[in-house]
């Protein structure tokens, strides 16, 4: 059985796990952190239904429809608190299970504790420094404690801030900041109910006049929100640290104070426990170079989305599966990491470029920023006539397992 060295437990670590154990491997998961949940930023996840029907390939979708919710609408408002439209969130699967929203951390503990169970062996604390290959055709890790591992391959499911995307190719670019603040939230007021327009399984969006809201409602009633507010320089860690929720409560409410609608009452009404704190969105530019013979990158190691593309996870997901599959199915380690790539390129930067176009709009400021509030409520309505049918590219992509010469059965 040939060993499987993965990089990170976050998302795309223990879904690689589970997958490459069902294609016959030996996977190992390596994470940096005693508890990788602890570690994540972010408020909550959307898992579109093309991740959903990958997750099911694996027999790992449940965990997502255990912890989270569905949310199959999009419901669009202008800062007058005006309805624009609505629009569905993907398609419905055969099953009928549409779109999920997800707590971040709750998903985090979900994957990674049904990879425990399923037997895949976890080492905490284990920060990656430098991997070679070795004259066998493997792959040598060196971490930071200065421990080693050997193994026949190794997968780098480190994130954003990769590292084993420098060692595979050390002039490989670095994340894009897109001139973006995330922040977000879980607050449970009886008084925030009697706002319009809170109806569960709903993604309310609010283009403000100098922020972007999205808020919807648990089916426990809590609500869960973000918020998008430009800023021009990328946050220190120090900054994220010293920042106070009360200070951010403060200056995402004066972005707000000029919009109708829930937004800053929703805001106002979160407890600091509740509040998840400023950090930087990102993307990532085009990577020239994703494997060598005995390493690759999968995720936001090789190809970080927009969060506003919603397709962070289900990218991760399918990258996965794909990579199990090119595994199990190509003669060697060199000729699979070559038919994943080749599978997966052209689509994930696809999906980058749309991510990054509908963060643009979020980033502006001044006339570019009025110019779009006015001109959204047109293209949304027109979106709206043609359906989901405009993103099918995006949503119908399909990958089945049992299926070796013909993988994809919709989708680019």
């Amino acid at each position: 059985m040939k060993k499987a060295l993965i990089i990170g437990g976050g998302i795309a670590g223990p879904v690689t796990a589970m997958a490459l154990q069902k294609a016959g491997w030996e996977p190992v998961v390596y994470e940096a952190y005693e508890d990788a949940a602890a570690e994540q930023i972010g408020a909550y996840l959307t898992v579109a239904v093309n991740g959903l029907s990958a997750l099911a390939e694996i027999d790992a979708h449940h965990l997502v429809m255990n912890v989270g919710h569905p949310t199959d609408t999009l419901s669009f408002y202008t800062s007058g608190g005006k309805h624009i439209t609505d629009m569905p969130i993907g398609g419905t699967l055969p099953d009928g299970t549409v779109t999920h929203s997800v707590k971040r951390r709750d998903l985090y503990r979900a994957l990674n504790a049904e990879a425990v169970r399923r037997g895949i062996r976890y080492e905490y604390g284990k920060r990656l420094v430098d991997a070679r290959p070795t004259a066998g055709h493997g792959v040598v890790a060196t971490f930071a404690d200065g421990s080693r591992a050997e193994g026949d391959l190794l997968v780098g499911a480190d994130g954003i801030r990769s590292r084993t995307r420098e060692i595979i190719d050390p002039t490989a670019p670095q994340a894009h900041y897109l001139g973006i603040y995330g922040l977000g939230g879980f607050v449970t007021d009886p008084e925030l109910h009697r706002e319009p327009g809170l109806r569960p399984g709903v993604y309310n969006m609010i283009f403000g006049k100098k922020a972007f809201f999205g808020y919807l409602v648990a089916p426990t009633g809590e609500i869960w929100w973000f918020a998008n507010m430009p800023g021009k320089q990328e946050l220190s860690k120090q900054a994220r640290t010293d920042t106070s929720p009360a200070q951010w409560r403060e200056d995402l409410m004066r972005l707000l104070a000029a919009d109708r609608g829930p937004a800053a009452r929703i805001v106002a009404a979160t407890p600091d426990a509740g509040f998840v704190t400023g950090f930087n969105q990102y993307d990532m530019p085009s990577v020239a170079t994703w494997h060598t013979d005995s390493m690759v990158i999968i995720g936001d190691a090789a190809h970080a989305v927009a969060s506003s593309s919603g397709q962070g996870v289900s990218m991760a997901v399918e990258d996965a599966v794909t990579l199990a599959l090119c595994l199990r199915d190509q003669p060697d380690t060199a000729s699979a990491l070559a038919e994943f790539e080749h599978r997966r390129r052209d689509r994930v930067e696809r999906v980058v470029a749309h991510g990054a176009e509908t963060s643009g709009d979020k980033a502006q400021n001044g006339l570019a920023r009025l110019l779009v509030r006015l001109l959204t409520p047109f293209f949304l309505k027109r979106a709206a006539k043609q359906g989901v049918g405009s993103l099918n590219w995006m949503f119908d992509h399909r990958i089945s397992w049992s299926d070796a010469a013909e993988q994809v059965h919709a989708g680019n």
